[in-house]
């Protein structure tokens, strides 16, 4: 009985601390206006058909889900519009979901205007070159390593590499926060995608509907994992901002009967 009592105390006590952190990153609500104007550096990878932005071999298997966890780029509605970043900009994952407008310059390949791409992955460094010559990702270089398509847009694909502009703008997205839940019954790892405003995330929590609020670790890229057994309940999410430290919260977006492998959407940054 008293045993059981203090576990309950403890908990609620990490439930409330939970909050309270979540609490103090939250301010009243303003929409993300994105970044000064800073120049770089563009390579593209992969073919047209952008397989290998999303980790395809060259022999077409299945892909892994890539250094930011998304999988496939077009069920999760990024298209071709993506880039990888070299390591500063990614930042061990916090720069995944970002959204940058790239417009290439002072080269005679350039096409006028701009493009706006996601961030989905890692350029990393390649430390048998140097900097400024074919290790283009490597520290403390700022590079943009687009999908074919996205180069396209803004030079012509022969030129290799290009100077650009960039800057991070607001991500524009449809839909709410997309979870896709995955792991097993002792464990749950929730992939985040589809976040607007900033795009990226700086940390997680989840609440079942017989929990508290429950810190969440990342385990790579977009995806947050929980030890714990949460079948049969209802979760609610809280999902905070790298950039702008804010925090949004989708309620009971997951019903009890969820099962692994199933997504739900709800909440929007702005």
């Amino acid at each position: 009985m008293i045993l059981a009592l203090v576990v309950s105390i403890l908990l609620a006590i990490q439930a409330l601390a939970v909050a309270a952190v979540y609490s103090s990153s939250y301010s009243t609500p303003s929409r993300y206006k994105g970044g000064l104007w800073r120049y770089a550096h563009a390579t593209f990878y992969g073919e047209y058909d952008a397989l290998e932005t999303m980790g395809k071999s060259p022999d077409r298997t299945p892909p892994p889900r890539g250094a930011c966890g998304y999988g496939n780029l077009y069920s999760q509605g990024y298209g071709t519009d993506t880039t990888a970043l070299s390591t500063v900009l990614f930042n061990s994952g916090y720069g995944c979901g970002g959204c940058y407008e790239i417009s290439c310059t002072q080269s005679k390949h350039c096409y006028p205007g701009s493009t706006i791409v996601t961030a989905t992955n890692l350029c990393p460094p390649n430390w048998y070159k140097p900097s400024n010559n074919g290790g283009w990702c490597n520290p403390p270089r700022i590079h943009f390593d687009m999908s074919k398509p996205a180069f396209s847009k803004i030079a012509y694909w022969r030129a290799g590499i290009v100077p650009v502009r960039y800057r991070r703008v607001p991500c524009r997205r449809k839909g709410g926060i997309k979870f896709e839940l995955k792991g097993n019954r002792w464990w749950l790892i929730v992939f985040v995608s589809n976040v607007g405003g900033p795009g990226d995330i700086k940390r997680m929590a989840v609440k079942g509907s017989k929990t508290g609020w429950l810190p969440m670790s990342r385990n790579w890229g977009v995806g947050f994992q929980v030890f714990k057994s949460l079948h049969g309940q209802s979760l609610s999410f809280m999902v905070t901002s790298f950039t702008t430290g804010k925090t949004v919260t989708a309620y009971d977006v997951v019903p009890a009967n969820w099962r692994i492998g199933q997504a739900y959407s709800g909440g929007q940054m702005v």
